[in-house]
């Protein structure tokens, strides 16, 4: 990464190793007759990226405040870091860092001091240049640093608020829709830079309404209208929405019904199989790397002439789309 990366972060305090970092349990959080988040849980394990992923107003923020303690559970349970957020000394809230979606930003003051007053939040020590140093060059916002904040691209602006979020080396990251109205090469950078906090021991809880960033995530959470529904890796995810993986197949000659039928009714083959065109099936099968081989074997055995026979991966947004449509049933 250019410019360097922050320090290692401070080590963990002695809790039990295999203890999940956040562990929320039936967490509901209800404004008045309004529920926001609804019976909640999950576990987040130490030094991964969980992705917390759904559209604008499924709740997401919501369940970031209750783990940050900014709320409390109206129903529920939460630990981060082995304690209650409602218990957090101010120790413990230094071990955490929290990159809200809107960061708030003093205009007339300079990139680094800007900074250097996110620092001063922390109590961190007035010899503290070579943390901001290193933060700004995590960001490749050096060169930029005498430029008052009214004056930088909205870009560099939630770069700014990034190094704001790790200038006192937290362990455990709270990142708030941190790629939102950035660009695409800005978006790809920012996951270089989560990708690089988690190689170094870091902890990351991030919200997204981009659901094909969960493609970047070791576990992801699927949040809709309030309720979790599911939680799993981003291949799982896929199988759980589908009921399998997906095979194209497709044949030089167009397929007949009867052919189809027989197709259907390999074992490895689910029920829900769709047409692509005249020559093309789209199937779902248990695992795509033994069911290509074994299309092949019974294309052969059938005299059918296969043209191509190749895993297809869909798209997050379809995986989504897939997921909340018969929401009841993930629920």
């Amino acid at each position: 990464m250019a410019g360097g990366s922050p320090s290692q972060p401070r080590q963990p305090q002695p809790v039990e190793a295999n203890r999940p970092v956040i562990r929320a349990q039936h967490l509901t959080k209800k404004f008045g007759d309004e529920i926001a988040v609804q019976d909640v849980s999950f576990d987040v394990p130490r030094a991964s990226i969980f992705g917390f992923i759904g559209p604008s107003g499924s709740g997401k923020t919501t369940t970031v405040r209750l783990l940050t303690g900014v709320y409390a559970p109206t129903q529920g349970a939460v630990t981060v870091l082995d304690r209650s957020p409602a218990q957090f000394s101010q120790a413990d809230r230094a071990r955490l860092g929290y990159m809200p979606q809107l960061f708030v930003l003093y205009p007339n003051l300079t990139v680094w001091e800007n900074l250097n007053f996110a620092a001063s939040l922390y109590g961190m020590s007035l010899f503290r240049g070579k943390r901001l140093k290193e933060a700004l060059a995590f960001v490749e916002l050096e060169e930029h640093r005498s430029k008052l904040a009214r004056n930088i691209s909205g870009g560099m602006l939630r770069r700014l608020s990034l190094a704001a979020t790790l200038v006192h080396d937290p362990e455990l990251l709270f990142l708030d829709e941190p790629t939102a109205g950035i660009d695409p090469v800005l978006r790809h950078k920012f996951w270089g830079h989560f990708r690089e906090l988690k190689s170094q021991g870091r902890t990351i809880f991030i919200t997204t309404q981009y659901v094909g960033e969960a493609e970047n995530c070791d576990l992801v959470g699927v949040q809709n209208n309030g309720k979790l529904l599911l939680v799993d890796t981003p291949q799982g995810i896929r199988h759980h929405a589908y009921g399998g993986e997906m095979v194209d197949f497709r044949t030089t000659q167009p397929f007949d019904f009867q052919a189809e039928a027989r197709l259907r009714a390999l074992p490895f083959v689910r029920a829900k199989t769709v047409r692509t065109d005249a020559n093309g099936m789209r199937i779902i099968v248990d695992q795509a790397s033994t069911a290509t081989p074994a299309l092949m074997d019974w294309a052969q055995q059938q005299n059918i002439q296969v043209q191509s026979v190749e895993e297809y991966v869909p798209s997050f947004d379809d995986v989504f789309v897939e997921l909340v449509r018969p929401e009841a049933s993930h629920a």
